[in-house]
């Protein structure tokens, strides 16, 4: 089974034993298209939990999040996960303002009333809770300050759950489950299983512009896809992918190498023109850790 169930109306939706996914909306085009949004819930060893992300807080949803978490005791730490999913982290920290909050750079800088614990860019925020947590940031890929911010919404932190094998994650995977309207077309499309994919940005903005970063992303992909064992994938845009995830992102991933080749010829012209028609400004690889 692909879908979640939705047993008795419940706002936090189990994935496995030990984590959690709730899920939002979020409307584009003039309110038109609903590309959804999520949060989840991991617990630790320790039976703590960490929340990954924050949507709106209906008062069914407190609930549940309170029955789980003991009134929010047993929330360890806040993680909000991508650079532009912060419309609802206000409201999160008004709920439960007790819990340490690590964010990534642009949320630091555009919301100081919460005092941060810590910023995701640090390898030492995103290896606390190794080995049951394990988060990586895609190499390639501006984190600390995408631009343009209307579209280059690509980079997030992605996150693995090692006791459940699950993944979540934000913008730069995207799942379409074979559900409503859009998963009728894609069943006749022949995507039964639903429908894997990179954020759009990945072909514009979404990748650094020097040469190497679309194999830079490549080959952080084959790494993650090689170094973790899941199964199932949380993904923000626009479903949960019960079973079979990492199937799904290596055919996203083998049938995609053609991409970066382009991504990359299309960079080299680029430069070579750019080259024949003055001195070049120098471009440098991004060597950042994003492990």
């Amino acid at each position: 089974n692909n879908q979640m169930e939705n047993k008795e109306d419940k706002r936090l939706h189990q994935i496995e034993d030990g984590f959690y996914n709730a899920r939002g909306s979020f409307r584009v085009l003039l309110g038109l298209i609903d590309v959804g949004t999520h949060m989840s819930l991991a617990r630790l060893n320790n039976g703590n939990y960490l929340v990954l992300d924050a949507i709106p807080l209906s008062p069914e949803l407190k609930s549940e999040i309170d029955a789980l978490t003991e009134n929010g005791t047993k929330i360890e730490a806040f993680i909000a996960c991508h650079p532009f999913h912060s419309l609802a982290i206000r409201d999160f920290h008004h709920a439960y303002p007790q819990i340490p909050y690590y964010g990534c750079p642009r949320h630091i800088r555009l919301i100081p009333e919460v005092s941060w614990a810590g910023n995701l860019k640090d390898c030492s925020v995103r290896e606390k809770w190794i080995p049951e947590v394990e988060m990586r940031i895609p190499a390639g890929a501006e984190f600390v300050e995408p631009q343009p911010e209307s579209t280059n919404h690509f980079s997030s932190v992605v996150v693995y759950h090692r006791a459940t094998k699950t993944m979540h994650v934000d913008d730069t995977f995207n799942y379409l489950p074979p559900t409503g309207i859009s998963g009728q077309i894609l069943k006749i499309a022949g995507f039964k299983e639903g429908y894997m994919t990179f954020h759009v940005s990945m072909k514009s903005s979404g990748l650094l512009p020097h040469v190497d970063a679309p194999y830079q992303f490549r080959d952080w992909l084959k790494s993650l896809l090689e170094d973790w064992d899941f199964v199932n994938m949380c993904s923000a845009h626009t479903g949960v992918k019960l079973g079979g995830a990492k199937d799904m992102l290596w055919q996203l991933y083998n049938k995609s190498l053609k991409t970066f080749d382009q991504l990359r010829e299309k960079r080299l012209k680029e430069h070579e023109s750019a080259a024949s028609n003055g001195p070049a400004a120098e471009t440098k690889a991004d060597t950042v850790g994003y492990n």
